[in-house]
């Protein structure tokens, strides 16, 4: 019996131009917008986010998280605040214009904490582990205050409605 070895022949051919048959003109324009400013640095950040290690492997960096993935984090938070979930239904939720401001708070603190916690040899998974605990602390944190100083509040307006009746009703009492 002999024994055969198969070859697979491949061909690669260069990419496809855009200006090859394409009749759409680029959408750019001479002023871009922030979210555009925004985009080209998260794909630059995004580039420079695999390094070479020194014995030849690649290495993932996953911090810090591009404003793009900031960006979503917040919309989730606000989303969070100020709608139904298993929070509320403990806690009440937040009027979104509230939510906005106290999600960019907690985001913005807990970025803070966890950029403070980069430490070289570290690919960021740590660092992002400590900035997800940050956010849910702040976030717990946050709807506990509120949800006590609601109650507090409804018992002072308690308290003041008991003052405000005449002798008579609170003597019936």
């Amino acid at each position: 019996m002999a024994e055969t070895a198969e070859t697979i022949n491949t061909t690669v051919s260069p990419p496809h131009s855009e200006s090859e048959g394409s009749t759409t003109l680029p959408a750019t324009t001479p002023d871009q917008t922030s979210v555009e400013t925004s985009k080209a640095a998260d794909l630059k950040k995004e580039e420079s986010v695999a390094e070479t290690k020194p014995g030849g492997g690649n290495s993932l960096r996953i911090w810090p998280p591009t404003q793009k993935t900031r960006d979503a984090v917040l919309k989730r938070l606000i989303e969070t605040l100020s709608t139904e979930s298993i929070l509320s239904k403990r806690y009440g939720t937040l009027n979104s214009d509230e939510a906005s401001t106290v999600a960019k708070s907690i985001e913005e603190e807990a970025y803070g904490v966890a950029s403070n916690a980069v430490s070289d040899d570290d690919d960021g998974i740590k660092i992002l582990e400590v900035y997800s605990k940050e956010i849910s602390k702040r976030m717990l944190e946050t709807v506990k205050d509120r949800s006590a100083a609601a109650a507090n509040k409804e018992a002072v307006e308690e308290a003041a409605k008991d003052d405000e009746a005449p002798e008579s009703e609170k003597s019936e009492a």
